[in-house]
């Protein structure tokens, strides 16, 4: 199996709250669609201070990340994001990659959202076990 890659909607966090608090218009609220490399081996969503910029997500803290390579950066952690993969969705806190590096789709979400990377299809799919609803594990 080789690189597994999935299309992402994301959203600023705050402005869907205040969206539902009828503080700003539904239509006011930053998205955009995002091409993610599914990263089984990294634990959140990592995204790149491109897409932090376009939804202008505020900063949580900085904390030290290690890279694939063993590498050590620190890099800010931002959020709240809402995240949607086809009928699922989860509101996380991202790490922000530097410069315009890849988007990463990492273990937090997945298992947020129950959803799978199938190996046979070398997709992302909805966990088929519960195609119409996703199952928490508390």
């Amino acid at each position: 199996m080789g690189y597994v890659h999935a299309t992402i909607d994301i959203a600023n966090g705050w402005e869907l709250e205040n969206a539902r608090r009828g503080l700003m218009a539904k239509d006011e609220v930053r998205r955009m669609q995002i091409q993610v490399l599914v990263d089984t081996g990294s634990m959140n969503l990592c995204i790149n201070e491109v897409v932090r910029e376009t939804l202008q997500l505020p900063l949580i803290e900085t904390q030290r990340s290690v890279l694939a390579d063993g590498g050590v950066i620190e890099c800010d952690i931002v959020g709240p994001i809402e995240v949607r993969f086809k009928n699922r969705n989860c509101l996380i806190i991202a790490t922000v990659l530097p410069g315009d590096n890849e988007c990463l789709l990492g273990a937090f979400p997945m298992e947020a959202m129950d959803i799978l990377v199938d190996p046979k299809r070398g997709e992302l799919v909805v966990n088929p076990a519960h195609p119409d609803y996703s199952i928490h594990r508390i």
